[in-house]
Order: structure tokens, then C-alpha cells, then sequence
């Protein structure tokens, strides 16, 4: 038997061997230098059904790149200037205070920081900041419809599709889901103008001009018909309403509160230590 795989075997029988108090001695499969690479420390390498040749060739890649990494970065080590070994004991110092801070922080945030936001903090905010909610694109609320060619009652659907009672919706819903190749009201929300351009498959040159002359759309191809229906829209440069930035504004009053709950988080730490005389500027 190969002797890679008769290593790999007499592994796999003594990490399977366990004192009565569930504790295994750890197994040394590789060592470089004083590093050592131990059996719980490699991946799971082996699967259902992989013969144990294959398994024995897993396991013999991985320590070869394992030890190969190790001798390159003895051979780095003991090549380096003093300089750069300086310059990397510095960054590597900066990197573990650098992600310490952050996980303290994180964690006085998620146990600290207030996260609810009431409708009328953001509505509030909304009104005393209306400049900051200038439109750049067109948006609007749609029905979009794509119907192939030969979909029967194709007039008393144009019909159903302009109309806002919800029977008659119902009914366009109930027809869509069983002849359309697409049947989207985009959750009843406002969306970019651009949008209903990609679902059209043709650029609209004016949007503005469409906008203001079109409830209804209609336009076919080769294969298929496509149907809008404009149901509310507002032009670039105009106010955003509400509910098209609500959740910009979440995102802007968290984010203020967090910056400034660091900040008092940063100086109540401060503050604290001077009182108790914890460090001196000289």
C-alpha cells in the first residue's frame, strides 16, 4: 500500500480515538522549523465516496502548499532589512488596535445605540431638509405588462390595465398570471424611469414629454406586446416624495446617530481619564 495513504489512514484511526473524557491528543502531520501543522487544523478534505487514493493526494497537496508557505516565509524572515521589520511589526500593532476599536465599538453599538426610528422623526426630517431631496431622474408609479402576440382579449385587456378599480385588477392579475410572459407593478412603488425603459426594450427620448402626454403606453415587437400603465409619476428637479427616500433618511439619521455616539463613546473614555489622572501629556 502506498505510503502516503497508510499516513493518512493511521490519522484518520487516531483522531477517531478518544479518552473516556473526550479529549484526543492533537496529531502532528507536518512541522517547518518550530511550526507545527496539526491534523484539526487541515480542512475537511475527504468526502462521501472519495476512494482513498484521492483522499491520500487531498491530503498530500495540502501540506505541501502548507510547508511551502512556511519555508517561503522563514525565507522572507530571515532575509528582510530591520527597517521593514520594523515597518511591519508597526502595521501589524496598527491593525490589531485598528480592529479591536472596532469590535468594542460594535459592540457598545449593539448594545447601547438607539435603533428606532418613529414615521414622524423621519417625516421631520424629511420637511426641514426638502432641499436635499431633489430628484436627478424620473420616476414613476407603473403597471408593466408583456403579452405574446396571439394572447386572446387583448382589447378588454388594454381596458382592465387602464383602470384603477380593483375588480377590474383582479381580473388583469388573474389574466397575467395565466397568458403574460411578464406581469410587474413594482410593488406599487416608485421606480426610476429608466427602469420601465429596459422592460420596453427602446429608449424613450423626452421622458418628460412622454411622461406628461401618457397614462397608457403601447408598443409591440416581432414576438410580443407591450403595455404601461402610468399611474403617478414626478420629473427630475422636483421634490422626491416621501416614501421614494424614507429609506435614505433611515440610513442618513442612523448613520448621525452612530458617528455621534462614537464621538461620545471617544470622549466620555477621555473625560473619564483625565478625572482619574490615566495618562499624562508631557
Amino acid at each position: 500500500m502506498n505510503k502516503t495513504v497508510i499516513i493518512i489512514l493511521t490519522l484518520f484511526l487516531l483522531a477517531g480515538c478518544k479518552n473516556n473524557r473526550n479529549q484526543a491528543k492533537r496529531i502532528a502531520v507536518a512541522e517547518v522549523g518550530n511550526i507545527v501543522l496539526y491534523y484539526d487544523e487541515m480542512p475537511k478534505l475527504i468526502q462521501r465516496g472519495v476512494n482513498e487514493a484521492d483522499s491520500a493526494a487531498l491530503f498530500q497537496n495540502y501540506i505541501n502548499k502548507w510547508a511551502k508557505r512556511q519555508l517561503l516565509l522563514r525565507k522572507a524572515e530571515d532575509n528582510l532589512s530591520p527597517e521593514l521589520r520594523d515597518e511591519i511589526a508597526k502595521q501589524l500593532e496598527e491593525t490589531r488596535s485598528n480592529l479591536v476599536i472596532y469590535q468594542y465599538q460594535r459592540q457598545m453599538i449593539l448594545e447601547k445605540l438607539d435603533t428606532v426610528l418613529t414615521d414622524e422623526e423621519l417625516e421631520n426630517y424629511y420637511a426641514s431638509n426638502e432641499n436635499s431631496f431633489i430628484l436627478n431622474s424620473n420616476i414613476v408609479k407603473a403597471l408593466f405588462i408583456k403579452l405574446p402576440l396571439e394572447a386572446p382579449d387583448l382589447n378588454r385587456i388594454k381596458l382592465l390595465a387602464r383602470s384603477n378599480d380593483q375588480n377590474d385588477l383582479q381580473q388583469l392579475e388573474s389574466y397575467c398570471y395565466q397568458f403574460a410572459e411578464k406581469f410587474d407593478d413594482f410593488n406599487e412603488e416608485w421606480v426610476p424611469m429608466d427602469r420601465l425603459s429596459v422592460e420596453l426594450q427602446q429608449n424613450i427620448e423626452n421622458e418628460e414629454n412622454f411622461l406628461k402626454r401618457n397614462t397608457f403606453f403601447e408598443t409591440t415587437d416581432s414576438t410580443a406586446v407591450f403595455l404601461v400603465s402610468i399611474r403617478d409619476y414626478r420629473l427630475r428637479s422636483s421634490l422626491a416624495p416621501f416614501e421614494y427616500v424614507k429609506d435614505d433618511i433611515k440610513r442618513i439619521i442612523w448613520n448621525t446617530r452612530r458617528f455621534e455616539f462614537l464621538q461620545s463613546l471617544e470622549n466620555g473614555i477621555y473625560n473619564e481619564a483625565l478625572k482619574r489622572n490615566s495618562f499624562k501629556i508631557y
